[in-house]
């Protein structure tokens, strides 16, 4: 029985986890203004459309941001620890406790989106500076409201680009000062890193 749970968690993260990524992505590309004909962005529409259609006739956008996008983030993250913790504990704990988890997860998840595309985006610009491939350019166009602020202060350096030095420290920052700090104020961190 232990291995079919092991199994049944392995499942519900797996898919959980990707679909919530996809949920994720498309909140984020809403929010850099990412090229909507994209065929990422296409395929990220698409593959949350359905469950976004009928929230979206309930939650109403804010400051033009698709409020119903970071909702359904918030709800798959809820129900794969609902469901984790089920599985390996045999209950879901509080539910007010397993929400903030779940807000914790889906911040956490944010920057880590952050974070990859600006890992993926330096490394671009080493083997493919120029590249017109479509998952170059979404990649570029989530970094670049990132790296802005930094390129604004920092002096040219004739070529040579170190906006993502300090855009990865101040993701790491954040990480480490909120996500951690808020993961510590809960009652089972562990469990909650294990889970995120």
């Amino acid at each position: 029985m232990i291995g079919l749970n092991t199994a049944g968690i392995y499942i519900i993260q797996t898919v959980g986890s990707l679909y919530l990524l996809i949920v994720l992505l498309r909140f984020v590309l809403q929010l850099v203004r990412a090229d909507f004909y994209n065929p990422l962005s296409q395929f990220a529409v698409r593959a949350t459309q359905p469950l976004l259609k009928p929230i979206r006739r309930i939650v109403p956008s804010l400051f033009g941001l698709d409020m119903s996008s970071l909702l359904l983030a918030i709800v798959i993250q809820l129900i794969v620890m609902g469901l984790t913790l089920l599985l390996a504990y045999g209950t879901t704990g509080n539910p007010l406790q397993l929400l903030i988890w779940s807000i914790i997860g889906v911040t956490a998840l944010f920057l880590k989106i952050f974070f990859y595309a600006l890992i993926i985006s330096v490394i671009l610009s080493w083997v493919a500076p120029g590249s017109h491939n479509p998952g170059a350019e979404l990649v570029n166009q989530i970094c670049e409201p990132a790296l802005a602020p930094f390129r604004r202060i920092l002096p040219n350096l004739g070529g040579l680009d170190i906006s993502p030095i300090l855009a990865f420290m101040v993701l790491k920052l954040l990480d480490m000062l909120v996500i951690n700090n808020l993961a510590a104020m809960t009652l089972m961190p562990s469990i909650l890193r294990m889970l995120i």
